[in-house]
């Protein structure tokens, strides 16, 4: 028998921040011999994926005990526990109380331990000291969303939006700087939303302000995916001001079709996202942008189509995160007039390959610069405009602030060395 404690975390990088936070709160309660498995719901096959890990880890490890959480865990809780693979099902908030992780350590815990996310009115921040390869620290501002898209059904399974009080969160940037880390990433569900439910509801740029202010040593503040269409005046002019801030954007744009774009009930128009890119770069020329883009959603015409591989170029988009459409049952989308699923392939290969041609003419414009870059385990690092670059030669330390010399691309990659 062995006493070995897997995290085994699906889809976004917030649940890879609570993993590593689950890791440690399972740790420190002594819990032993267990896989604990953090589901995603983002799409169908998401959900499908991570029942499929589920058995996969029961195969693999049949005397552990099998501890399952994560949105599609929070959203059908039954489901998950009716499986013969599963011996207790949490919800997101559970999955983060000290004490949960107690009595999972402790006794028998009844198999369904899931809470009404949508009851939870507040969050912590959790500070994790990096995952992987530690290069740069993760800070959890904001959890839930208020918003409701119709593809999407995320806000069932992390509930409304929530968000750390400033003070808090400033005093972990600041541990995680004496900690060490040059870097710290600036995660949640919806940031841009932050700070709504907070007396005299600060907003991100508040927030931003004061872990900058407040955190001098910090070398480098970096902001998870944002919603342009809820980017504030301080969050605007730090990003364009402010070298702390890193030169990257990570947009949720999802379409390029202003008709899609209302039935999906978004919040910006083709128009806007263009213009909010042009006027960033226009004010801070080094800035790189990147986006989610669904490909196929519901109705989506080939005209339609077309404009979202267009908005890449009149973007100016250097990085494309491409989902091909899945329907999610619960959500309204699900039950709009679908298109064929051969159709939504193909379209979605057609983004990925405009999305590839925008890096490599991205990264083909570097080579020949020096720049200063984060360095990563693997002899890899990563620059501010999130370009990744193949050191070649003696890399630094994990973690340190390396200065290379931009020589080459090499696929989706740089290559440089150290000056």
């Amino acid at each position: 028998m062995t006493n070995q404690l897997d995290i085994i975390t699906l889809g976004c990088r917030l649940n890879a921040v609570e993993g590593e936070a689950m890791r440690g709160l399972a740790g420190s309660a002594g819990l032993k011999d267990a896989v604990v498995v953090n589901t995603c719901a983002v799409t169908n096959e998401a959900v499908r994926g991570s029942r499929q890990r589920i058995r996969r880890a029961h195969r693999e490890r049949p005397g552990a005990q099998i501890i399952v959480t994560g949105c599609a865990a929070q959203i059908d809780a039954e489901s998950f526990a009716a499986m013969p693979e599963v011996d207790v099902v949490i919800g997101n908030q559970e999955k983060l109380a000290p004490d949960e992780w107690r009595t999972l350590a402790g006794g028998e815990p009844s198999p369904i331990r899931v809470n009404d996310i949508m009851s939870v009115r507040e969050t912590a921040g959790h500070m994790i000291n990096g995952y992987g390869d530690r290069a740069r620290a993760f800070l959890q501002i904001q959890n839930g969303c208020d918003h409701r898209c119709t593809f999407c059904i995320i806000p069932y399974g992390r509930g409304n939006s929530r968000s750390v009080p400033i003070d808090i969160a400033v005093e972990q940037a600041r541990r995680l700087v004496d900690l060490g880390h040059r870097e710290v990433v600036l995660t949640g569900v919806d940031i841009t939303s932050y700070g709504a439910d907070l007396d005299g509801a600060p907003t991100l740029g508040t927030l931003v302000d004061a872990i900058l202010n407040q955190v001098p040593d910090l070398y480098c503040l970096r902001l998870s995916s944002i919603d342009g269409a809820e980017i504030d005046a301080a969050l605007f002019e730090r990003i364009t001001g402010d070298v702390r801030v890193a030169p990257y954007l990570h947009l949720s744009l999802q379409a390029g079709d202003n008709m899609i774009l209302k039935r999906m009930k978004r919040r910006h128009s083709r128009e806007q996202a263009i213009d909010l890119c042009q006027t960033i770069r226009q004010r801070r020329p080094d800035v790189a942008f990147g986006a989610d883009i669904i490909a196929g959603f519901p109705t989506e015409s080939e005209e339609m189509f077309q404009r979202s591989l267009d908005i890449v170029d009149e973007a100016g988009l250097n990085y494309l995160h491409v989902f091909p459409f899945s329907p999610r049952e619960g959500t309204p989308a699900a039950r709009m007039p679908q298109l064929a699923r051969p159709i939504i392939k193909a379209r979605a290969a057609r983004l990925r390959t405009k999305g590839e041609i925008a890096l490599h003419s991205f990264l083909d414009s570097l080579v020949g610069s020096a720049e200063n870059a984060v360095q990563e385990s693997g002899g890899r690092a990563r620059l501010g405009n999130f370009a990744s670059v193949k050191v070649v030669g003696e890399s630094g330390e994990v973690g340190s602030v390396v200065r290379l010399n931009l020589i080459a691309r090499d696929g989706d990659h740089l290559l440089g060395a150290r000056l």
